[in-house]
């Protein structure tokens, strides 16, 4: 157990912080999963409020990926990573839609 001052201060410090960033780290992955649950019920019944909806829930992901790089809880490599494989299963899904209505 830290036994000066400082130390203590900097261990009240650290659980802050940690808790912070696993807020946000939730957070993302909440936000990615209602992306996919979204996506895939655009999927399964397409209609323009649903892709609207598919376009909302995207922004929110991006915005808070971008929020949690910004204040050094995400590398930003890893942030490009996680809104680039968003980006990708939204093109692999238009693809497919596009392929199976041209049929």
């Amino acid at each position: 157990m830290a036994n000066t001052k400082s130390a203590i201060k900097r261990v009240q410090i650290a659980e802050r912080n940690r808790l912070r960033n696993k807020a946000y780290s939730s957070a993302v992955k909440t936000l990615t999963k209602n992306f996919l649950a979204a996506l895939q019920s655009y999927g399964a019944k397409p209609s323009p409020e649903s892709l609207q909806e598919v376009q909302q829930r995207m922004a929110a992901a991006y915005s808070k990926i971008d929020k949690a790089v910004k204040r050094g809880i995400l590398h930003p490599n890893n942030g490009a990573r996680k809104k680039s494989r968003l980006a990708r299963v939204l093109k692999a899904h238009d693809n497919s839609n596009t392929a199976s209505a041209a049929s």
